[in-house]
């Protein structure tokens, strides 16, 4: 597995890993699936301040992370809000792992100390894999983000480097 940085060509790809989690989770509250164009955009908005990491085995991707900030306020710029996607057949390959070990390295080197993510309950995948790298949950807001003709709970997990 290669761990690259993200770059415009990437986001057909991109597109087609996130779009299972738009149109059948509520992991993301997007209602639709972003075109192309948006995920281009949003790859060179990202790179400007943090990473955006790309999981590829001979050519496909396998999975994405990056990096965004919390709070647009300037105590808060060494903390990053953490996202990431995997490839729905690649889930039991240790592609998150790979790529959270990798941002976790990249944001620490650029100076960040509070890593953050932000989960839908109840989604105990997620959890399980932050709480084994060290994230403990801070915050449970109670039906926060409406989805699916359904009310979700929201948690945030920290991580301090």
């Amino acid at each position: 597995m290669k761990i690259r940085s993200a770059c415009q060509k990437d986001a057909q790809q991109l597109v087609s890993i996130y779009a299972p989690y738009v149109k059948n989770t509520a992991i993301t509250f997007e209602y639709e699936v972003p075109s192309i164009k948006d995920f281009e955009k949003r790859i060179n908005t990202t790179l400007k301040k943090f990473p955006y990491l790309i999981a590829e085995e001979e050519g496909i991707i396998q999975g994405y992370a990056y990096a965004s900030t919390y709070y647009d306020r300037s105590a808060y710029d060494w903390t990053a809000e953490l996202s990431v996607y995997v490839k729905e057949d690649a889930r039991k390959k240790q592609v998150g792992s790979q790529l959270y070990d990798a941002l976790e390295a990249a944001l620490q080197k650029a100076g960040f100390v509070n890593l953050l993510a932000c989960i839908t309950l109840s989604n105990e995948a997620s959890l399980a894999f932050h709480k084994k790298r060290g994230y403990d949950q801070v915050a449970h807001f109670k039906k926060i983000g409406y989805k699916f003709d359904k009310w979700y709970d929201i948690v945030w997990l920290q991580k301090r480097l």
